[in-house]
């Protein structure tokens, strides 16, 4: 029985998209690590830490406030 997609991975396409603008140590080819994983948020919160040297805590962190700022621009620009 497969297990349920996590938000993070049914995002992964648009995330994906936007991972080198926010993160400019994060290369195409960490992106198709990421792409190949089964637990994709669990493989990119790896990368963040080690091209960053950031904890778990501080990786998760960065991708919600990451994430959040996205949709909030978003939000405004169907709005206008």
């Amino acid at each position: 029985m497969n297990k349920p997609k996590s938000k993070f991975d049914q995002k992964w396409k648009v995330i994906r998209k936007q991972s080198m603008g926010w993160w400019n140590l994060v290369a195409e080819h960490d992106l198709k690590k990421v792409d190949k994983a089964e637990d994709k948020l669990n493989k990119f919160i790896t990368i963040l830490m080690v091209k960053y040297g950031y904890t778990r805590e501080q990786a998760i962190l960065e991708i919600n406030k990451h994430w959040v700022a996205f949709n909030r621009a978003q939000t405004v620009a169907e709005k206008v």
